[in-house]
């Protein structure tokens, strides 16, 4: 009688603790398509764009609409409630088996087993998405993971995460930076004329970005696939502002991190939750992210990439939109995705 209820303990720990580490992340299970069998690792937590929106909602996309498995991980108190910018982001174990790495980060600094999990996804040269702030992912890592930092100025590795693996780094010295007003004058942005047969570019068009412009200087192995235009206005369709040229606004590139394998990655400066309303901002990170995936055979022009569930997103500011959701708010594809709960 103990050693059966020594093995019903046991096995009702084991239930409640695989229970505890689900809560802490939510997950889109894909029923069929070309990405079945594979699995996206969505990362979000920035300061200010609010990536705790976007990445649920391409996730939501990237699982129903094309079979993949998106797990979402957030920035999060230790209570495990979502908060923008937090250097605690519980899961990192679920990207052993990623084939995707589909990041939304600003100035992160997770713990060195957080740490060590991510280098090593870099080595084996896994399909790196970064968007906005990703650029300029780390700030404050101390010891063996600082070269990481989006300042770093060893010579192996100048610029961090952001300039060595995405092709960028936060520098307005050497022009990365703010372009134009944010908040202010909004962003379209248009492909490069000679990249209009990109796999990435297929189908895009009319992208208008509610985030202000950036301005960049990509490494020299990138591929500028679209530029930016800083606009007179928020509205869409407002004119360009005449002192303003054009920026490089998304690229790709490949990468080998220490030798490892080398692996495609893909950045955009935009890509707020604002931003992927645009079906043409939106259309292009999916695309992206099938391509940095070697899929740009199921790059459709005319794909269906409607969001999945209710999604209106707030508006990017420093101050957190919601300030009680956990990622159990977001299960499913019908849940609103981090809609402030009434009083």
């Amino acid at each position: 009688m103990i050693g059966r209820n020594f093995i019903m303990a046991a096995a009702a720990f084991v239930f409640l603790a695989a229970h505890a580490s689900a809560a802490d992340r939510v997950v889109y299970e894909g029923d069929s398509g070309p990405g079945k069998g594979k699995h996206i690792l969505f990362i979000a937590s920035d300061h200010e764009y609010r990536g705790e929106e976007t990445c649920p909602a391409i996730a939501r996309i990237m699982a129903k609409r094309y079979g993949f498995k998106c797990t979402v991980l957030f920035g999060q108190t230790e209570d495990g409630l979502i908060k923008q910018g937090s250097s605690h982001i519980p899961g990192i174990e679920a990207i052993d088996d990623a084939d995707m790495l589909f990041l939304f980060l600003r100035f992160v600094a997770p713990e060195d087993a957080w740490m060590e999990k991510f280098e090593s996804y870099l080595k084996r040269g896994g399909p790196v998405l970064g968007l906005r702030t990703t650029t300029h992912a780390f700030n404050g890592l101390k010891g063996q993971y600082s070269y990481f930092n989006f300042s770093n100025g060893g010579e192996d590795f100048v610029g961090g995460f952001g300039r060595q693996i995405l092709g960028e780094t936060w520098n307005p010295k050497l022009g990365a930076g703010h372009y134009g007003s944010n908040h202010k004058f909004a962003t379209a942005m248009h492909v490069v004329p000679e990249q209009q047969d990109h796999p990435i570019m297929r189908g895009v068009k009319d992208m208008h970005a509610m985030a202000g412009a950036y301005s960049a200087r990509p490494m020299p192995n990138s591929t500028i696939l679209a530029t930016n235009r800083v606009l007179e206005s928020m509205e869409v369709g407002a004119k360009p502002l005449a002192d303003k040229e054009p920026q490089p606004a998304a690229w790709v590139r490949t990468y080998s991190f220490k030798g490892g394998k080398e692996g495609r990655a893909f950045c955009s400066t935009q890509g707020a939750s604002e931003d992927i309303l645009s079906e043409g901002v939106r259309r292009m990170i999916i695309n992206a992210t099938l391509w940095c995936m070697k899929m740009e055979d199921e790059i459709k022009p005319n794909a269906d990439i409607s969001f999945v569930g209710p999604y209106n997103p707030s508006t990017f500011s420093f101050k957190p939109s919601v300030t009680d959701a956990k990622p159990g708010d977001v299960e499913g594809f019908d849940t609103p995705i981090l809609t402030p709960k009434k009083p």
